[in-house]
């Protein structure tokens, strides 16, 4: 299994953000929160360098959670140590974040170990390999997905070829409905299979 390497863009903060709001401010660092796709209600702690800003920002927020001028998390900040984006509440995020990867295999060249595409989502694969690319439209894009069978709520099915759905990319709506089961690693298996006849490996992310 290859280890999932984070490169601070925020993505997944602005898609999973969407759902995270504060119901209750406690003190000045610390919070109740609600994920609104699982309903689970959860406490979080601000880390101190990020804490006037979101009291502020929370404090003159619209209190219904109407107001629509922020696109994301509101403990999604820029990286004071770099570039990106940094979590202020990182060490008590929810399991949701905890999870999550948005990529989900790596695939390298066997013989040279470079690598040449990245696994995200469903099944949609990102690569500038040419072969490998024809490879996955031929040989893997039309493998039966465990997702297919799933019962989605209306409209967030995944249309053939569609990008993203009700504004998140296919890897967001994926970890959404939890594809982490026995099916989906049977679908990966198989993927891994047809690459390795084709010269490539399959490197699911852990």
């Amino acid at each position: 299994m290859a280890k999932f390497d984070c490169n601070w863009c925020g993505k997944c903060c602005i898609s999973f953000g969407e759902f995270i709001k504060i119901e209750r401010q406690l003190t000045e660092r610390d919070y109740y929160c609600r994920y609104g796709i699982t309903n689970e209600i959860f406490p979080v702690h601000v880390q101190p360098e990020f804490a006037d800003e979101i009291d502020e920002e929370f404090t003159d927020s619209d209190p219904k959670g109407t107001d629509s001028s922020r696109k994301g998390c509101i403990f999604m900040r820029k990286n004071p140590a770099g570039k990106g984006f940094a979590c202020a509440i990182y060490p008590t995020r929810p399991d949701i974040c905890r999870e999550f990867r948005c990529y989900r295999m790596l695939i390298h060249h066997p013989a040279t170990g470079e690598m040449r595409g990245k696994v995200i989502g469903i099944n949609e694969l990102k690569t500038q390999d040419l072969i490998l690319d024809a490879i996955w439209k031929e040989k893997i894009a039309h493998l039966p997905h465990p997702i297919h069978a799933h019962n989605l709520p209306a409209g967030h099915a995944p249309a053939s070829g569609a990008p993203a759905v009700h504004g998140h990319d296919s890897h967001v709506l994926a970890h959404l409905y939890d594809l982490g089961h026995g099916d989906d690693m049977e679908w990966e298996s198989a993927v891994i299979t047809v690459l390795a006849a084709h010269g490539y490996h399959g490197e699911p992310v852990e």
